[in-house]
């Protein structure tokens, strides 16, 4: 089992607490989101963290940590997708994939290094108890969640209607070692000329490429919690409690 943590963007949204550090060392509650991660993660041997933004920074911070650091060096013009494939050497094992501006319980984690799906993605039933905290109105930031026969049929995508929203995507993902080189090859025959939900290839988001492995490659199964996890997104979110 190895574990990658997306860490390389530039947290704008949180300025200016990410003047000076990268996104993942904002603190929540005088703890740093990064300390969170690493804690419920302590039990995954091999941990890897793709850095970009003041990787330097990030990288003394942790240096008695034991992990590998991966440096996205077009961090400022590419996104998570990009991030993650940066560390495509290291993708030969079942693997984790875990975004950097997120908390959880490790009790989600350990649910989803139970499953045994070929991909698994966590879904929080009780996400709009957390969106309400965050902001008057969820349905200006939240995505669409289908779910068919257990399985994701769509994610990611704007909507004004709660029926399409069956859940909420946290960011936390895993890929059976199995499926792997066949993602990877996927990836790698994706046109770098056409737009991805109005990105393009290299500003691709993570969702839209689930959702491209979902229409073309492989079931993408949920695995549901209810709450226990938060996202720091802006400067308000620190003040959000986990439900």
């Amino acid at each position: 089992m190895k574990l990658i943590i997306l860490a390389a963007g530039q947290g704008t949204r949180l300025r200016p607490l990410t003047n000076n550090i990268p996104k993942c060392m904002v603190k929540y509650q005088d703890k740093p989101l990064i300390d969170y991660i690493l804690e419920v993660t302590k039990d995954i041997e091999k941990r890897y963290i793709v850095t970009g933004y003041k990787s330097e920074v990030l990288k003394e911070y942790l240096k008695e940590q034991n992990l590998t650091f991966i440096y996205n060096k077009n961090y400022n013009k590419t996104n998570m997708v990009t991030s993650l494939f940066c560390a495509k050497e290291f993708m030969n094992d079942d693997l984790i994939i875990s975004y950097s501006d997120i908390i959880y319980k490790k009790e989600v984690i350990e649910k989803l290094i139970k499953s045994k799906y070929d991909i698994s993605v966590v879904v929080d039933k009780q996400w709009k108890k957390l969106w309400l905290q965050r902001m008057q109105n969820p349905l200006d930031d939240a995505e669409t969640l289908k779910i068919k026969d257990n399985k994701i049929i769509e994610l990611g995508k704007k909507t004004k209607d709660y029926s399409e929203i069956e859940g909420q995507y946290i960011g936390l993902i895993k890929i059976s070692k199995n499926t792997i080189q066949k993602i990877l090859a996927f990836y790698n025959n994706l046109s770098k000329d056409r737009y991805y939900d109005n990105k393009d290839f290299d500003n691709m988001y993570l969702t839209s490429f689930i959702q491209l492995i979902i229409d073309n490659l492989y079931d993408v199964n949920p695995i549901f919690i209810n709450g226990s996890w938060l996202e720091v997104d802006c400067i308000e979110d620190l003040n959000t409690k986990m439900i």
